[in-house]
């Protein structure tokens, strides 16, 4: 294709050519804590391998693989392979490990011990059998990384209709892709150069001919998983490429199209019938050695060279035929290969010409100074060898033999460690409310398609089965009507509804100004009251006194309440001890017992001082991140000291308890009890037909028990009911201060998808 780089150029299609859409796959093996093969069999805490989009199995029974959706940016892909590592190391079985390396942990003497992938179409079996017999199965065991690449269709559009030609778009969209491929298939070498990172294979990999020495990549050498010299395609059209590939399954030389193992692929249809008729839609690039120093085997300034780099593949022009392009491509690839990492590469003189032409693909289009950085930094490896991946890799496997241990044990060991570190969390979407990290994993490891639409707002799309929900808060379903939530976000319906049908509620005043609740003081001034917003959860804005107050103090509740909506209620204290029921489709999932935000002294530290040491618990954050929130000092504490008579600088007696808040919300710095086990069934079944006269599918009712020992009755005093949540946080069920967590985001996902196995 001629032209095409003034095309690019042009001021219509520069800012387009850095729009692209990429996927990954990554492989690893399963190890053992100590670094030996897995025997186990492919985990079964993820949904089967039958129906599921992102964890599946490659060769072996014991080589994980990892798929990501496609996604308009590398951080964006990269941010999902996060979340996936997260699971699938979660999901392991005997605390096993993900293998950071490309070439396989010691392999058993034995090829029976390398056990097949146990999948249950035997199509897919028999071809795996095949494989082991053509190609052996230890050559099987590599590892990488396939990039899948696709230029954006508004790029390919737009320089269709600069390119004035009478060919089709879809012609057009493959010649572009073909150009690119060929380019690629034979300057792939710096890409081995610079990201290889195989320069060793352990004890049972080879049996015949080896290396003699640490090389840049073996498995992108002749040494790696090839197919034989003689099996070639041409890339010059579509239909030689098919054509090829055709007659060599034809003629025996391939099982099937799949076997064609090129560092490039042609992409787009199921088949290679329906890939001549439809085009060429992408392009994967299987040569990418994982880096085991990227605790997701890659990094985002890989992904992004890596787009920079196809980008180039598409910018050069072309100067020889493509056949010459491809021999010479396998050459020099495998001669970069075989170097020693440590040394400079015979090919740095063309190395720094194809530097200098994403120099100049840069500099045309106006790439940003961090994609300019990129291209340096990558000049510089050329100059220093030891800075690439393949040479830091020989230096740390060095230093790892020189203390007597392993680099790819203690690697995945210390990957392994960063999983567990906050399990409640989930990689790539840490900046997400926690409940939602947690419905995530939760619909990742079920085999469920999750599309996160806005991270803000905590809206996904999930497809399970042919079937699309959409879930907010990960608890908002299309099983509750529009008006629940809007019910149970006014406090004042929420109580009239309950009152109505016979339930035992708060009694109290409305008012929708600061002078109207001072003028009505008296009627609470002598008796236990709650001053609380009439719109807000998480125990935002609340006073609570037992007692009842002076009017400075009931002035400031009031001044808290206003500051989080314009209408306030002002009700009667119930006494006893507060619990959160969560309810879902008609049952009790969940009770727990709530304390409110607290310390205990020890006669040394202050008030101050020991909020600080207890906010230290890796189960505290902040903005529902973790399963409980740190505790605050703010207007509100400060008030409830006041009532003890203690400030922020006071020293309480050691075993003291000075409490903080008197609300026991867990978003208020609160501690989390369960209690689903030890409550009785007769308060369960108030909270659900409580819930039901809301018309909800999922709640949180909170009530007051003075006593729960004793049976409780829907028509007498043995209950209060202060509060309907519409959209009740999850995670302090799931991971509670203390007792047994309650894993409601499954119950969520049943609710959603009763078919579900699991």
């Amino acid at each position: 294709m001629k032209e095409l780089k003034n095309i690019l150029k042009a001021e219509a299609v520069r800012p387009l050519f850095k729009l692209f859409r990429i996927g990954l796959e990554k492989e690893s093996q399963r190890i053992t804590p100590e670094g030996c093969l897995a025997k186990t069999d492919h985990p079964k805490k993820v949904a089967s391998r039958d129906i599921h989009p992102y964890i599946q199995t490659d060769f072996s029974e014991t080589q994980m693989e990892l798929i990501t959706p496609v996604f308009d940016s590398s951080e964006e892909t990269l941010r999902f392979l996060g979340a996936l590592h997260d699971v699938a190391l979660r999901s392991l079985d005997n605390e096993e490990r993900l293998w950071p390396l490309s070439m396989p942990p010691i392999l058993p003497e034995d090829d029976r011990d390398i056990v097949i992938a146990k999948l249950s179409d035997q199509g897919d079996v028999n071809y795996r059998r095949y494989l082991a017999k053509v190609y052996g199965k230890r050559k099987q065991m590599v590892s990488g990384i396939h990039y899948n690449f696709e230029f954006s269709e508004e790029l390919l559009k737009e320089m269709h209709t600069l390119y004035f030609s009478t060919m089709s778009y879809e012609t057009f969209r493959t010649e572009v892709y073909l150009k690119t491929s060929r380019h690629y298939l034979r300057y792939r070498w710096l890409i081995t150069y610079l990201f290889g990172a195989s320069p060793y294979a352990k004890e049972g990999y080879f049996i015949d001919e080896a290396p003699d020495e640490p090389i840049r990549s073996i498995r992108n050498s002749h040494f790696g998983y090839t197919n034989r010299p003689e099996i070639k395609a041409s890339f010059e059209s579509l239909t030689d490429y098919v054509s090829d590939i055709e007659h060599l399954v034809d003629n025996g030389d391939l099982i099937e199209a799949k076997e064609f193992y090129s560092s490039v692929r042609l992409r787009g249809a199921d088949n290679l019938d329906e890939l001549l008729e439809k085009g060429v839609s992408y392009i994967e690039l299987r040569n990418i050695d994982l880096d085991p120093f990227a605790e997701y085997g890659t990094t985002l300034e890989t992904l992004e060279f890596l787009h920079l780099f196809v980008m180039t593949m598409l910018w050069i022009d072309e100067t020889e035929h493509s056949d010459k392009l491809l021999t010479d491509g396998v050459m020099l690839n495998d001669q970069v290969s075989l170097e020693h990492p440590l040394t400079k590469t015979a090919l740095y003189e063309e190395g720094v010409w194809l530097m200098n032409q994403m120099t100049e693909m840069a500099e045309a289009l106006n790439l940003s100074d961090k994609e300019k950085t990129l291209i340096n930094e990558a000049k510089e490896q050329l100059e220093a060898p030891e800075k690439t991946l393949s040479a830091r890799v020989v230096l740390a496997e060095e230093k790892e033999v020189a203390q007597n241990k392993e680099l790819g044990t203690e690697l995945g060991n210390v990957y392994y460690q960063r999983a567990f570190e906050r399990p409640y969390q989930l990689s790539g979407y840490r900046q997400m409310e926690l409940s939602t990290q947690i419905f995530l994993f939760d619909c990742i490891q079920n085999g469920i398609k999750v599309e996160v639409l806005d991270e803000n707002d905590q809206f996904l799309k999930l497809t399970f089965n042919g079937r699309v929900e959409y879930v907010k808060n990960a608890n908002m379903t299309s099983k509750d009507s529009y008006i629940v939530p809007l019910l149970m976000e006014n406090k004042t319906v929420t109580k009239k509804v309950l009152a109505k049908a016979g339930y035992r509620v708060p009694l109290g005043k409305e008012f929708s100004s600061v002078a109207a609740a001072e003028a009505r003081y008296e009627l609470f001034a002598k008796k236990g009251f709650v001053v609380k917003p009439k719109s807000t959860n998480y125990g935002l804005g609340i006073s609570i006194f037992k007692d009842g107050a002076t009017f400075e103090d009931y002035q400031k509740a009031l001044e808290i309440a206003f500051k989080e909506d314009s209408d306030i209620l002002v009700e009667e204290f119930l006494e006893g001890t507060e619990y959160r029921f969560f309810v879902l489709d008609g049952k009790t999932r969940a009770v727990l017992l709530r304390v409110p935000a607290n310390v205990v002294g020890d006669g040394v530290n202050s008030v101050e001082e020991l909020v600080a040491e207890k906010n230290k618990d890796s189960l505290r954050g902040s903005n529902h991140r973790a399963p409980l929130e740190l505790i605050q000092l703010g207007d509100l504490e400060q008030l409830m000291l006041k009532e003890q008579g203690l400030t922020i600088s006071s020293i309480p007696e050691k075993e003291q308890i000075v409490y903080l808040r008197e609300n026991s919300n867990v978003s208020t710095g609160g501690d989390s009890i369960d209690i689903t086990e030890e409550m009785d069934e007769s308060y369960k079944k108030i909270a659900e037909s409580a819930t039901e006269s809301l018309g909800a599918k999922v709640c949180g009712i909170d009530l007051i028990i003075p006593n729960r020992k004793n049976k409780g009755c829907k028509n007498d005093n043995s209950y209060g009911i202060i509060e309907g949540n519409f959209n009740p946080a999850m995670h302090m069920h799931i991971y509670p201060f203390a007792g047994v967590g309650q894993r409601l985001t499954m119950d969520v996902l049943r609710l959603l998808y009763p078919e579900m196995t699991k």
